[in-house]
Formats: C-alpha cells, sequence, structure tokens
C-alpha cells in the first residue's frame, strides 16, 4: 500500500481523461476523504474520492506555495 499523494488546496492537476468541455486541468478546492475538483475550463465542481484520484492523476501543473 502507497503512503497518499501530498496534495494541497490550490493544486492543479492533469488527470488522464478530459472533461468533457475540453479541458484537462482540475484545482483542488477541498481535500479530505473526498476531494472536491474545479475544473479550470469551465468551473464546474466536482467531488471524488481520495483513491479514485488518486489512480487518474496523470501530472501537477503547478502547486499554488511555490
Amino acid at each position: 500500500m502507497r503512503p497518499p499523494l501530498p496534495l494541497k488546496i490550490g493544486d492543479v492537476v492533469r488527470l488522464k481523461k478530459g472533461h468533457p468541455c475540453g479541458a484537462n486541468e482540475w484545482e483542488i478546492i477541498r481535500l479530505g476523504a473526498d476531494i472536491r475538483l474545479k475544473c479550470r475550463g469551465c468551473g464546474r465542481t466536482i467531488m471524488i474520492p481520495r483513491s479514485r484520484l488518486e489512480r487518474r492523476i496523470k501530472g501537477f501543473v503547478r502547486d499554488e506555495q511555490s
């Protein structure tokens, strides 16, 4: 079992599958067992379990803190 990814509010992640609006970058706006993501293209928000999100992340776009 792997340790959880170090996610922070404000991080922008790229997922393997794109959103129907055409964007595939999402901003993390809530953390916990479920994570709320905001689409960077259309602004729609979704909730996804942390375990599912960690499997779908392709990479980080940028960190808010850095």
